[in-house]
């Protein structure tokens, strides 16, 4: 049995122990073993950032660069191969793992050009003869803690900026999705850098990714995944002082008004709420819809749904995979029964289904009757399952949407463009959407959220240096 170990300073670490890595679309399929790393493994990565940190600090814009952009056209030449591992070990769509490593390339290239970006700002002091600059310095050595929906270009938007800076990384990848992550770091881990400025431990995230958040060596945490972790995590890094950048979940509204293009609206919806299996924090989970459209809303989504290809994700006809494990298949069945219980209708779906092989299947799941109340509509269920929620009208559904402990993408279908002034000026999330899915942002902006969304600086884009870097303010005399 051969096994993908962890890469410490370079190296290929001794693996005591592995796991199997399943593939959701057909679980006889084992898509290859990998090391389960632990505490120690942790503590030598974090020693070999640490040791390398003062090298690549000191590099200069332009090999950062180029070792950034030979990254990039890697991806970018292997979409389609690294796409098919994608799909095959977390169960998207193939068109959908493609892109995803497509646009991974994007944000490489993307940051090769933020290594030139200035690093120090003059102003003019209030004192005559006194020099006053604004320097910026590399956080130090970063953890990098990703989730198992975006295998690579979360991972890719963390770990760009980052070296980008000049800061050495410690990257935890999520359990359930190995192999994207070992290609991404095989693929790093050739193209330049010093030994031990990228490190990768593969393990549980209550394992390692707990050494990493509370080693004191780590200056700072990116974590991208569920509220209720990312608030402990939170906790952890205050106490000791670290920097955090956590992005968490979603509970993303979809407002469908009287006036908005029908054909459109569901098409936005079907996107938003069922590609990649409803599976990413920019889902539309709520469908908010006024009185005027709303039985035609329905009628239409059922339909639609009904023509929704569920099969394997590498198959090309496929428009809907298998949820990505056995865990989230049980989540997803228990919201379900959850929505029923508390009063919704299932309109379409609703079943853990048999798909082409034995695998994780569940149906695309709408519901109707519902209200915002419903543990359906408070809680992240990260499956295919939407609720349609009626309102009266704009100004109900306005509040609908901002009535919500999460603040990520929130979304609207209509004509009437004071309406979209108005609801771009108060919808309370960190990103909105007119006209489109609540899913699907470009690769060179800002990723960010409010309320319990999201907690530290922005991701993606120019923005990212908020993080990765630290402010310097230097006075001094001049002569």
């Amino acid at each position: 049995m051969t096994v993908h170990p962890n890469f410490v300073a370079g190296e290929a670490s001794p693996v005591l122990d592995a796991l199997n890595n399943l593939n959701p679309s057909d679980t006889r399929d084992v898509v290859g073993h990998y090391a389960h790393g632990d505490a120690a493994d942790v503590d030598a990565a974090v020693a070999a950032a640490a040791d390398a940190l003062p090298r690549w600090r000191a590099t200069n814009a332009a090999a950062r660069a180029e070792i950034l952009d030979k990254i990039g056209s890697e991806l970018i030449a292997r979409a389609a191969e690294l796409g098919d591992l994608l799909a095959r070990e977390e169960g998207k769509t193939l068109k959908e793992a493609a892109g995803e490593v497509l646009r991974s390339g994007q944000l490489f290239k993307f940051f090769a050009g933020e290594a030139y970006r200035a690093t120090r700002e003059g102003y003019p002091s209030v004192r005559d003869g006194i020099e006053l600059t604004v320097e910026r310095e590399p956080l130090g050595v970063v953890g990098v803690l990703t989730p198992w929906n975006f295998p690579v270009s979360i991972p890719a938007w963390k770990i760009a900026p980052a070296i980008a800076y000049g800061c050495t990384v410690v990257f935890k990848p999520a359990e359930l999705v190995p192999a994207s992550a070992w290609a991404l770091a095989e693929i790093i881990g050739r193209c330049g850098l010093p030994k031990g400025a990228f490190n990768l431990v593969m393990g549980h995230g209550a394992v390692v990714g707990d050494a990493i958040v509370r080693h004191p060596g780590v200056a700072g945490v990116s974590f991208t995944g569920s509220t209720k972790v990312g608030k402990a995590i939170g906790h952890a890094l205050f106490e000791r002082g670290a920097k955090m950048q956590l992005e968490m979940g979603g509970k993303n509204p979809l407002v469908v008004l009287d006036d908005a293009d029908l054909d459109l609206a569901i098409d936005c919806a079907v996107q938003g709420a069922f590609f990649s299996t409803g599976q990413r924090c920019t889902a539309s989970s709520r469908l908010i819809v006024t009185r005027g459209i709303h039985d035609a809303f329905v009628a239409g989504m059922v339909e639609r749904l009904k023509r929704l290809k569920v099969g394997d994700a590498r198959a090309p006809d496929t428009e809907m995979g298998p949820v990505a494990s056995q865990a989230q298949l049980d989540i997803d069945a228990r919201y379900v029964a959850i929505g029923l219980s508390e009063g919704a209708e299932i309109v379409h779906g609703g079943r853990v289904i048999d798909g082409p092989a034995p695998g994780y299947w569940h149906e695309p799941t709408l519901f109707a009757g519902a209200s915002n109340a419903m543990t359906i509509n408070r809680d992240e269920i990260f499956g295919p399952v939407a609720a349609v929620i009626e309102a009266a009208d704009y100004d109900e559904a306005l509040a609908i949407a901002n009535d919500c402990e999460q603040g990520l993408s929130s979304g609207i279908v209509t004509r009437d463009e004071t309406v979209i002034r108005h609801f771009r000026a108060h919808a309370e999330a960190g990103m909105v959407q007119v006209n489109l899915p609540t899913a699907g942002m470009d690769f060179h902006a800002p990723f960010t959220g409010r309320k319990n969304s999201a907690y530290g600086p922005a991701e993606k884009g120019p923005y990212a240096r908020e993080f990765f870097t630290e402010l310097k303010v230097v006075h001094e005399r001049l002569g």
